[in-house]
Formats: structure tokens, sequence, C-alpha cells
């Protein structure tokens, strides 16, 4: 004979945690757009956080993954910027020798 248990509830998955992961993944994927993506990621993540930790709604394992993505995005995107600098100078400095 099965036992149903009729206090357990099914948890709905914070919609912030959902935009935060989403946000994150776009910041890896998207050049220099994805700067900010990942900043709006690390702020909608805080707000997730904090809904999750009041309403007791499921998506946290979402959101901090959502943190990592845009942590890594950010970065990412920053290392790519000063390449860009880094590269465009040292070609407008051989280019002023010449």
């Amino acid at each position: 004979m099965v036992e149903e248990n009729y206090n357990s509830r099914k948890l709905e998955t914070n919609s912030n945690s959902i935009i935060t992961l989403t946000l994150g993944i776009l910041s890896i994927l998207i050049p220099l757009l994805g700067l900010f993506l990942g900043i709006i990621g690390l702020v909608v993540y805080r707000k997730a956080r904090n809904e999750i930790a009041l309403t007791g709604e499921g998506g946290k394992g979402l959101a901090i993954s959502g943190l990592i993505c845009s942590i890594v995005g950010i970065l990412s995107q920053l290392f790519m910027v000063l390449m860009w600098f880094l590269f465009s100078s040292i070609a407008f400095f051989d280019m002023a020798i010449m």
C-alpha cells in the first residue's frame, strides 16, 4: 500500500533565478554586450537570493549557477577588451615607428 504525503508541496522555482542563469550564459556568449549582461546578472542574483530566502521557493542552484556564469562572462569580456586595447596599441606604436 502506497501512502501519500499530503503535507509535501511542490516548490516553485523563483523566476529571478532563471533570469540570472539566462543572463549569465548570455554574458559568456555575446561579445562586449556580455559585460553589461553579466553585471545585470549579478544584480538579479542578489534579488533572487533575497526572494528565495524570504519565500522559501526553489531555484537556489539555478541562481548560484547564474552567478558563476555571470562572473565568468564578466571576466572573459574584460580580458577580451584588455587584449583588444593591448593589441591595438601595439599596432599603433608599430605603425608610428615605421
